[in-house]
C-alpha cells in the first residue's frame, strides 16, 4: 500500500496538492505523445503504435476527469471511474476490431518509426509511472489513473517488441498480435474499474448521504 494511505482503512481520494501537480504534468505528457504517436503510427502503418496513441489519449482523459472530481462526493467519485471503464472498454473494443481488419489488408509496418517512437513513449511512460506510483492505490477515481500510467509503459515496452519481430520476421504478423495483447489489456483494466467502481457507488447508497 502506498504512503498516502498507509495510515487510515478509507482509500486514498485524491485530496493532496501533490497529488494534482502530478496529475497535471502526466496530463501534458500524455497528450503530447497522443499526437506524436498517433501520427508516427498513421505513417508507419502501424496498428500497435496507433493502440499505444489511444492509450495515451484515454490517459489523458482520465487524468482531466480525475482532477474534476477530486473532493467531490463518493457517489460522484464512483460514478466517474464507471464512465472511465466504459472508455477503456469501447478503447478494448476499437483495437480489437481494427486489429482484426488490418489482417486482411496487405502490408508491412514500418519497423524502424515502431522502434523509435515505441522508445520515446517508453521514456515518457516512465517518467508518469515515477510521479505517480506513490499514489497508486485508492479509491476507484485514484486507482484508474495508476492503471492507466501501467498500461502505457506496458504498452510501450511491447510495441518496442513488435517492432524487433516485424523488423526480424518483415510480415505484420508481430505488429498484430501486440495490438491484440493491448485490446485485451484495455478491457482487463475495464472490468477492473468497473466492479470497484459499482462496489463504491452501492457502499455510498447503502451509507447515510453525504455533502456534495
Amino acid at each position: 500500500m502506498g504512503a498516502c494511505c498507509a495510515k487510515t482503512q478509507t482509500p486514498f481520494d485524491g485530496m493532496s496538492r501533490d497529488y494534482r501537480r502530478r496529475l497535471w504534468l502526466v496530463i501534458g505528457l500524455n497528450a503530447g505523445m497522443f499526437v506524436v504517436e498517433m501520427a508516427a503510427g498513421q505513417a508507419a502503418g502501424s496498428k500497435a503504435l496507433q493502440a499505444d496513441a489511444l492509450d495515451f489519449f484515454g490517459d489523458a482523459v482520465t487524468y482531466g476527469i480525475s482532477l474534476a472530481v477530486i473532493g467531490a462526493s463518493l457517489r460522484t467519485r464512483a460514478l466517474a471511474a464507471l464512465g472511465k471503464g466504459v472508455s477503456l472498454l469501447l478503447m478494448g473494443l476499437w483495437v480489437a476490431g481494427s486489429t482484426l481488419h488490418q489482417v486482411f489488408v496487405l502490408g508491412v509496418p514500418q519497423a524502424a518509426v515502431m522502434g523509435s517512437i515505441g522508445f520515446l513513449a517508453l521514456a515518457v511512460n516512465l517518467a508518469s509511472v515515477m510521479l505517480l506510483v506513490r499514489y497508486k492505490d485508492g479509491d476507484a477515481n485514484v486507482r484508474s489513473v495508476w492503471l492507466c500510467s501501467r498500461n502505457d509503459a506496458i504498452g510501450n515496452l511491447a510495441v518496442m517488441m513488435a517492432a524487433l519481430g516485424v523488423w526480424g520476421t518483415t510480415t505484420a504478423w508481430p505488429d498484430l498480435a501486440v495490438a491484440g495483447l493491448m485490446a485485451a489489456l484495455f478491457l482487463s483494466s475495464a472490468v477492473q474499474i468497473l466492479s470497484q467502481g459499482v462496489r463504491e457507488f452501492r457502499q455510498n447508497a447503502l451509507a447515510p448521504a453525504e455533502s456534495i
